[in-house]
């Protein structure tokens, strides 16, 4: 369905691993707005709730005076969630392959590439006040 005005949706959180769960809220607010499929939706919220998770742990060390915060654009048929954290950011060209043998039992390093096959792009940048992840997804 396109959309001709912008629809934005913005939350605010600490880094509390507790936290997420008010991510999967925010995006059933979102997803009231868009009426994603299921499939669409859970695609969603699995990539902007590890997106929200690596924020949490990796980028502010789940300082909870540091802030995660997630927002989602629509425009012109396409939707970006951009999640934004206060840490260094993170140079993806290193990250181990998770489809490794040695990689398979691991219990974390699966959240970038989960992302990025749930979202139709996923960007990494750095910004003067910390690091965002930007993702899109084709409505």
């Amino acid at each position: 369905m396109p959309y001709k005005e912008l629809l934005k949706f913005v939350l605010a959180i600490s880094s509390n691993p507790k936290n997420v769960l008010k991510v999967e809220s925010f995006l059933e607010h979102v997803n009231d707005h868009l009426q994603l499929d299921d499939s669409q939706f859970n695609k969603l919220l699995v990539a902007t709730t590890e997106a929200v998770n690596n924020s949490i742990v990796h980028g502010n060390k789940r300082d909870p005076r540091r802030k995660v915060v997630i927002t989602c654009e629509v425009n012109h048929a396409v939707l970006i969630v951009r999640v934004h954290d206060e840490g260094p950011g993170v140079d993806t060209s290193n990250l181990p392959n998770p489809l490794a043998e040695e990689n398979l039992m691991r219990e974390n390093g699966r959240g970038v590439f989960l992302m990025r096959s749930m979202m139709d792009s996923v960007e990494f940048d750095k910004t003067p006040d910390g690091a965002e992840v930007i993702m899109t997804m084709a409505l």
